[in-house]
């Protein structure tokens, strides 16, 4: 399967959407450089296997490029550690320095900063894992997260993405955004709860604005329900945070709670965060 390059850099399936017009327009139409495009590819595919270490021909044919070309590429990501092989030479994964990097976006942002105590907060208060997520084209990315400790199986990690139309972070995200923007599907279904429409899809999404928060009735993890609110310091927002609970442990009860106490921290959140970056980032 050939890779998809994402949404932010000019993923092929959102080709003919506004928002890809829109990016030419602001760059002034230069188009990607080959070589890099190549690079941010290869670690894409390699970060997306986790614990699958690759071999060089299954990348080569996944990239569709010669075997000598991405074995070049491979070596030159060895030496700088961003790639790593086993013994043999045979095996490849995503190197230290992925993890170097990204760890240096979460401490560079001040929105992260000020929303991890906040998270803490609403972890304290609802004995419930809680997440910190951002837009990212057709994905939302976890930056940050507070596991429960009632239940220990981790749904989700920092760096973890996750499609936005299929859980709570995404999808108050999504609310906040024109349904036009919406590309036209299908969608992925993670479960057999997921919108996989668009038409199903914008239902839910105009009963979350008036709502004023999402739910997520385990579309993306089977026995997980999830209550996502958007954080709107940025117009239109670009992170949300939720709180996710085992569907045998959620009552009418703690749901009333969960969002009391979320909304709560919400509006502290907004309250604290600062209005506009010091940098505005695309």
């Amino acid at each position: 399967m050939k890779m998809e390059i994402r949404y932010a850099n000019l993923d092929r399936q959102w080709r003919g959407h506004p928002d890809y017009d829109r990016h030419m327009s602001e760059t002034g139409g230069v188009r990607e450089v080959k070589s890099a495009a190549r690079t941010v590819e290869l670690l894409e595919v390699l970060a997306a296997r986790g614990d699958r270490p690759a071999r060089l021909q299954e990348l080569a044919d996944e990239l569709e490029v010669p075997r000598s070309s991405m074995y070049a590429l491979l070596q030159t990501l060895i030496s700088r550690s961003w790639v790593r092989t086993d013994v043999t030479g045979s095996l490849y994964g995503i190197g230290i320095h992925a993890l170097l990097t990204g760890t240096s976006y979460l401490d560079s942002d001040p929105r992260v900063r000020v929303v991890r105590p906040y998270l803490d907060e609403a972890s304290q208060a609802l004995g419930e894992t809680i997440h910190m997520g951002r837009l990212d084209g057709r994905d939302v990315a976890y930056l940050a997260t507070r596991e429960s400790h009632e239940y220990l199986r981790t749904i989700s990690r920092v760096g973890r993405r996750l499609p936005a139309h299929a859980g709570a972070l995404g999808k108050a995200l999504l609310a906040e955004h024109p349904d036009e923007e919406l590309p036209q599907g299908p969608y992925e279904a993670l479960t057999p709860n997921s919108h996989t429409t668009r038409d199903t899809l914008t239902a839910d999404l105009r009963e979350i604005r008036s709502r004023g928060h999402s739910v997520d009735r385990e579309e993306g993890v089977l026995g997980i329900i999830g209550f996502g609110f958007a954080l709107r310091y940025d117009s239109p927002a670009q992170d949300a945070i939720s709180c996710s609970v085992p569907v045998a442990r959620l009552t009418p009860e703690h749901e009333d709670q969960i969002v009391a106490v979320m909304r709560e921290i919400r509006g502290k959140i907004e309250a604290t965060a600062p209005g506009g970056a010091a940098v505005h980032w695309r």
